[in-house]
């Protein structure tokens, strides 16, 4: 398995160093990324692939549900660099349809420790 994703990553480096030779190198130089992307960690949205930007292009934080905690220093501490260290300018939090932390913040069901991150949305959904 773990080779297999290995292959695929080294033919996507293959593929990007002949549509693009100057690609690694300049992201190896700098990143100057022009937004901060808050989005969920389910994996069929990543934010590169459906706003439809390269690699540098765009400071990504994931996590469930897209929550923004005042509490979440990982997020936080992204948010921070984001903005003093790359100078990005626009913060988008994104969600989408589908989303399993929303709906199981809307159930009555217990998740263990999911519960506890997505509290803030159940309580605004009652």
């Amino acid at each position: 398995m773990v080779e297999a994703l290995l292959r695929r990553n080294a033919t996507w480096a293959e593929g990007i160093a002949r549509t693009d030779p100057g690609l690694f190198p300049r992201l190896a130089a700098q990143q100057a990324p022009e937004f901060f992307w808050i989005g969920c960690s389910d994996s069929r949205v990543p934010a590169n692939v459906v706003a439809g930007l390269d690699p540098g292009e765009v400071f990504v934080h994931r996590n469930v549900a897209n929550v923004v905690h005042s509490s979440d220093l990982n997020l936080l501490s992204a948010l921070e660099f984001a903005v003093e260290a790359l100078g990005v300018r626009d913060i988008i939090v994104c969600g989408h349809y589908g989303c399993g932390g929303v709906r199981a913040s809307c159930e009555n069901a217990h998740h263990r420790l999911v519960d506890h991150w997505i509290e803030p949305i159940r309580r605004l959904s009652v």
